[in-house]
């Protein structure tokens, strides 16, 4: 079951600004970048659940969060289904985050007061997820879109919140557009998780690499 509800976390993307995405099926390597992440300021991870077993990778990342890393928030990414959402939310998952917008996903995820964030790339799939109670709505993919593309969306919606995911960059060009577009906060996979830093076990640098991105965030919001 989640420990934190869904309005805690969409005040955690808020705040922070920045939730990295990762995903690897070597546990003890994932804990070590959950807890580089943690000890860099992020407060939430999705964990992006792309592998065979995935399920079982989480729950134990889930765990360890749980045990060793206080207000840590974790999540899980490229949920497809209702029914894989249920499965990750029974191993502690505290938002969903999807690919495409699907109801039924919607229905599970608010059953049980789960933060769901569903991949959209039209100002129709967004008014959907909202009329279905989305509070933060996945930008997907984000490079294909672009800042500009936020910049349409919030002239006739001011209210919707949005988090690019893909596309983004830690530096001060690529998230100072982002956020001078008006989103919410991003999501950053293999720009800042990148393969050299797993390749070199290099968990200081992804530590330093995370304080950076978000020193970054802080500065260039408005």
């Amino acid at each position: 079951m989640a420990q934190f509800s869904r309005l805690e976390v969409a005040q955690a993307m808020k705040e922070t600004g920045m939730i990295p995405l990762f995903f690897h099926s070597d546990i003890e390597l994932s804990k070590k970048v959950l807890k580089a992440c943690y000890d860099g300021g992020a407060r939430l991870m999705e964990f992006t659940a792309r592998g065979d077993f995935a399920h079982e990778v989480f729950g134990e990342l889930t765990k360890y969060a749980i045990a060793e890393l206080p207000g840590m928030i974790m999540g899980v990414g490229s949920v497809t289904d209702a029914g894989q959402a249920s499965l990750y939310m029974s191993l502690g998952a505290n938002f969903v985050v999807t690919p495409v917008l699907r109801e039924d996903i919607a229905i599970a995820c608010n059953r049980k007061k789960v933060l769901w964030s569903p991949g959209c790339g039209t100002l129709t799939e967004i008014t959907r997820a909202e009329e279905l109670g989305c509070e933060i709505v996945k930008l997907f993919p984000g490079d294909i879109y672009g800042p500009q593309f936020v910049k349409g969306i919030k002239g006739p919606q001011p209210w919707t919140s949005i988090m690019p995911t893909g596309g983004v960059s830690p530096t001060e060009d690529n998230l100072k557009a982002w956020f001078d577009a008006g989103v919410t906060c991003v999501g950053m996979g293999s720009k800042l998780i990148s393969k050299d830093i797993i390749a070199n076990k290099d968990y200081a640098k992804l530590e330093q690499d995370v304080k950076d991105a978000l020193a970054i965030v802080k500065a260039v919001r408005k």
